[in-house]
């Protein structure tokens, strides 16, 4: 007997995500381009993020002297984010490192061809009209044989 998959808010955000993510890209070569992008825009972000704080932090102690700084964000939060900022980024380049020896893959049309298949069968589209209408009568069903009890 199969798990029910989690049904909480953030799972569910996440399973359409990932159906989405398959029906938008359904070759290998897509996927290899998006998850670099990912991991590129990732690192842009961190690395802004850390700059930023980074001079804050910088501003922060050049105007000890002066007013208090006006600043939401302490000194102690931002060294903290800064070290953990550190790691992220750090391990944003072994992914990085991974991802250039996954793009030294490369499939013959044929097998993305099969990735396209694939695709289809593991996220189909959620407004086609039969997932529309299978949907309906499986909610229209009382007892699903797998949510049965058996002793």
């Amino acid at each position: 007997m199969s798990e029910e998959p989690c049904q909480c808010s953030d799972c569910q955000r996440f399973y359409k995500e990932h159906d989405r993510l398959i029906r938008e890209f359904p070759t290998f070569k897509q996927q290899q381009e998006l998850n670099w992008a990912s991991i590129q825009s990732f690192r842009t972000l961190c690395t802004k993020v850390t700059n930023e704080l980074q001079k804050q932090l910088s501003q922060s102690e050049c105007n000890k002297d002066k007013v208090q700084n006006d600043s939401h964000i302490s000194d102690e939060e931002i060294n903290e984010a800064l070290d953990e900022l550190e790691s992220v980024n750090a391990y944003l380049y072994s992914i990085e490192a991974l991802m250039e020896r996954i793009f030294d893959t490369k499939i013959s049309n044929n097998i993305e061809s099969k990735f396209k298949e694939i695709a289809n069968e593991l996220a189909p589209d959620p407004l086609n009209m039969d997932r529309l209408i299978l949907n309906r009568l499986f909610h229209q069903t009382p007892d699903s044989p797998d949510k049965k009890n058996i002793n």
